[in-house]
């Protein structure tokens, strides 16, 4: 919330890759109060949570969105910055803030279809067969069907163009070096990509990996929900806790580290007009 008030308050901020910084929160947002809601559940109706109910689609489906929504916003934010570094010494293209909305909102109605799939008809309340353990009344099949392509869309694209703004930097810099030139600007900005690059990563792997590994599970698995009480649902509260926990880790990744919101989310504590301009400077 902070992150966002800061971004919405401050003009200058409103730049094509703030608007995707200011969405990554909003996803972020959407998923820790869907992930609530589901802990309100249990807290008030445990067995629904473990046997699947029909009040368990709502939740489970937004949680979906959200999650899908915060893939798609990381790959996005990894795309724009491949794009501004890539074609920052050519002028026929340039990322606009008509591009960047127009990412948001296909992020969302593609994240919004694929997460209210389970509320159109394709779950599994009425049906024994098929029927997920972990994430009841949700069927396997849908959640291979989720889990799989977007495990691979968040590690291959990031990966991908993390190392080639790297290798981009890097081959500047040889150029600069060869002319005489100082490479310093370069060689710093070679290392911040690549140490949010490794966050990234590590932050993806720990929060995701988890949950993938429950999906496989759940598709091998031939065992009734009694039978795997409460060890295997104590492994499921803990992948929601890491997937909230990445909530909180991307706007320190993204946002956070980045000087100019600090200074104003600094500015925005001073109460007088000449401070405030002050912090700002």
């Amino acid at each position: 919330c902070a992150v966002i008030f800061t971004r919405v308050a401050t003009k200058d901020l409103h730049k094509p890759i703030s608007i995707l910084f200011c969405n990554l929160a909003f996803s972020d947002l959407f998923t820790s109060f869907s992930g609530f809601w589901i802990s309100m559940l249990f807290i008030t109706n445990p067995d629904i949570t473990i046997f699947g109910s029909k009040d368990m689609l709502a939740p489970y489906a937004l949680y979906t969105a959200s999650i899908l929504s915060t893939i798609y916003n990381l790959v996005s934010i990894g795309i724009e910055r491949y794009l501004a570094v890539a074609e920052s010494m050519r002028t026929r293209f340039r990322v606009t803030n008509n591009h960047s909305i127009a990412a948001v909102l296909i992020n969302w109605v593609l994240a919004f279809f694929l997460g209210c799939l389970p509320l159109m008809g394709w779950n599994c309340l009425n049906m024994e067969k098929n029927l997920s353990v972990l994430y009841s009344p949700f069927c396997v099949n849908y959640l291979i069907f989720i889990a799989i392509p977007h495990v691979v869309v968040a590690f291959i694209i990031p990966l991908f163009t993390y190392l080639r703004i790297i290798i981009i930097l890097r081959k500047r810099k040889l150029r600069m070096k060869a002319c005489g030139q100082a490479t310093g600007t370069y060689k710093s900005a070679e290392i911040q990509v690549a140490r949010t690059s490794i966050f990234i990563w590590l932050l993806a792997l720990i929060s995701y990996a988890p949950f993938f590994a429950g999906v496989i599970f759940d598709a091998t698995n031939h065992q009734c929900h009694i039978d795997l009480y409460p060890g295997v649902y104590i492994f499921r509260n803990c992948t929601a806790m890491l997937i909230t926990m990445n909530c909180l880790g991307n706007p320190m990744i993204y946002t956070l580290k980045i000087k100019t919101l600090g200074a104003k989310l600094k500015a925005l504590k001073c109460l007088s007009t000449t401070r405030v301009r002050a912090c700002t400077i």
